[in-house]
């Protein structure tokens, strides 16, 4: 089937087109062809490191001869879960803090280790965990250097320090962010946050990097991965009552999906990727405007994988 093959190539040069218009595509190749077809379907959410960590993904299991097909951008967790559940994506980079949060927004687990057993106790029957990788990329509560300067916050405030002046300020952040625990009702539950409004963005993305940057929003939830953190000097707010949880990233698949060697191939990528790593990795994709698929290439050679 060429035509298909054609249109998600076009679909993975082109990650700048909105998630609905990806996830319209997506739903429609999907409904015209089985995963089975077009071996296995590596699915990211709407956000560029998820996109990369989906190449990172696909390009292991490549390197094992086992046949991909890539679903990129999607849409948020809300979304591509669901597909997961239904088997059109059958691997899914995911974030065991967050994805729990989803599952079971009442969930406090003490550790990363607790969190997986967390995760596999409320997820669908036909899906499991790899293992984790030591990375993470938490959400944050971000200011910007105005903010910052105007109410003294430094790396060692907090984020209950804005409760006094919550009321004046505007946060940004993915639609989705208005209504998690690990969003705008956990920030007035657990730190007592109540902001003067909400402006919907993206997921950490471009529109919400700009935002705070322009001071458009004043606070916004920003990936602690993201390489303009540092760039445009944004604060990063002290999470202690470990709101954002462990954020480790773990593959989520299809139990009946992969062959023990894909098993192995994505266990491998987990056991040699680390935060470090993969703000590096972020770095070439955002700031450098590397091609995703390219970097994710060169590390995997780099780091023996490929």
């Amino acid at each position: 089937m060429t035509s298909t093959t054609q249109i998600s190539r076009s679909i993975r040069r082109n990650r700048g087109t909105a998630a609905v218009v990806a996830l319209a595509t997506a739903t429609a190749l999907l409904a015209g062809c089985s995963s089975k077809s077009h071996g296995v379907v590596v699915g990211s959410n709407n956000f560029p490191e998820s996109n990369l960590l989906a190449d990172i993904y696909g390009e292991a299991l490549k390197a094992k001869g086992i046949d991909v097909t890539y679903k990129p951008n999607i849409g948020s967790r809300e979304t591509t879960y669901g597909l997961l559940k239904n088997g059109s994506v059958a691997v899914l980079p995911e974030y065991n803090g967050a994805l729990l949060a989803y599952l079971d927004p009442k969930a406090t687990p003490k550790s990363a280790e607790e969190t997986t057993a967390a995760i596999k106790a409320k997820l669908a029957s036909r899906l499991t965990l790899l293992d984790p990788s030591s990375a993470q990329d938490k959400d944050t509560l971000a200011v910007n250097a105005e903010t910052a300067r105007k109410y003294h916050l430094t790396a060692r405030s907090g984020a209950a320090d804005l409760k006094a002046v919550a009321k004046d300020l505007v946060i940004g952040g993915s639609p989705e962010f208005q209504t998690r625990q690990q969003g705008l009702v956990g920030l007035k539950s657990v730190y007592g946050l109540d902001f003067k409004s909400f402006k919907a963005l993206d997921a950490g993305g471009t529109l919400t990097q700009t935002a705070l940057k322009k001071n458009d929003v004043q606070v916004a939830d920003i990936f602690s991965t993201d390489p303009t953190i540092a760039k445009e000097k944004f604060v990063v707010l002290q999470d202690p009552q470990n709101l954002f949880g462990f954020q480790n990233i773990q593959p989520v698949v299809s139990k009946t999906a992969l062959p023990k060697k894909g098993v192995a191939a994505l266990n491998a990528v987990s056991a040699k990727l680390d935060t470090t790593t993969l703000l590096d990795l972020d770095t070439q994709v955002q700031l450098q405007h590397k091609d995703p698929l390219d970097v994710a290439k060169a590390w995997l050679k780099s780091a023996g994988l490929d």
